[in-house]
């Protein structure tokens, strides 16, 4: 069952950080023959939020616009692929949301900016904001401050695909998802769960639990549930790989990551409670900061049957 990718929007604020989530755009809308909307949001002033009266003139507001509109087709190389510049002015992430409804978007791509701690606590991220609110997936490109004006853009990679597997109805639909893209690039599927043994209590018998025999019987147990999500006709293309960690599932999935070297990272979205959210963040979230591979995040707002052909 491959999952029909027609529409995709990426997102930039013009700087050089954001900048670097467009290869990756091109790349897939070039591999997939999707269309890609190109989209920077003249962000209202942060004092208006506040009820201040900050209001910018026609003029001044037509400007900015024009401005953007230049400096976006300057940013794909002609003839590559199918793709147009869209810039509107609004609250970023509200306007992002706005357009992936309206042009009915399979896929949004953005670079993050990789803040954590108190900073992130103040200024928010517009990226998880996306991540809660939008009707597609959305891919997350870390940013990399280091990569100097002279160097090029790094080179888009699908080649080694991981999907977090929780056996949630979250990490059911990215899996659907990571199974599709590693059929369309032909990638090496990583299918990896975290254990997190208390959560395990009810698979097994209570009288074996916290012994060697209960971990043994559990990643067996686990494993035979892992490769039973494969479809057979997946064993046509590709061997995939079915991998249990131990531990806390961000830190664990990023080593992962790191040393097995992905291409890119595939989870889900689980909603969580305001505040929890706000001081801890999602696993989701939390990778997408730290891996230095592009995450695809998928939340149950997508329409799954919708979107196969």
């Amino acid at each position: 069952m491959r999952i029909q990718w027609k529409r995709f929007l990426c997102t930039t604020d013009l700087s050089d950080l954001s900048n670097q989530a467009i290869p990756y755009a091109v790349a897939l809308a070039k591999e997939l023959k999707a269309k890609l909307y190109l989209c920077h949001v003249v962000d209202l002033p942060t004092a208006a939020m506040y009820g201040e009266a900050v209001v910018y003139s026609v003029d001044q507001q037509e400007r900015n616009m024009e401005y953007a509109q230049e400096h976006l087709r300057r940013l794909v190389p002609d003839g590559v692929i199918d793709w147009e510049p869209l810039v509107t002015i609004g609250h970023t992430a509200h306007e992002i949301t706005r357009l992936a409804q309206e042009k009915e978007i399979d896929l949004a791509i953005s670079a993050s900016h990789g803040r954590s701690g108190l900073k992130r606590l103040i200024l928010g991220s517009v990226t998880e904001r996306l991540m809660q609110t939008l009707p597609c997936p959305l891919m997350v490109v870390r940013g990399d401050a280091n990569l100097s004006l002279e160097q090029p853009p790094r080179e888009p990679k699908f080649g080694e695909i991981l999907v977090g597997y929780d056996f949630s109805p979250d990490s059911d639909l990215a899996f659907q998802y990571g199974l599709s893209l590693a059929q369309e690039f032909q990638s090496e599927l990583h299918l990896v769960h975290v254990i997190e043994p208390p959560l395990y209590k009810d698979l097994l018998d209570s009288t074996s639990y916290g012994g060697e025999a209960y971990r043994k019987d559990l990643r067996e147990h686990l494993k035979e549930k892992l490769h039973l999500m494969i479809p057979e006709d997946a064993r046509n293309w590709c061997e995939p790989k079915i991998v249990l960690l131990a531990g806390q599932p961000d830190e664990e999935l990023t080593k992962y990551t790191v040393v097995q070297k992905m291409d890119m990272i595939v989870l889900g979205v689980r909603g969580q409670k305001m505040m929890e959210r706000l001081f801890v963040g999602s696993t989701t979230d939390r990778v997408a900061r730290k891996s230095p591979c592009p995450v695809l995040s998928v939340q149950p707002t997508v329409r799954l049957n919708q979107k196969t052909a």
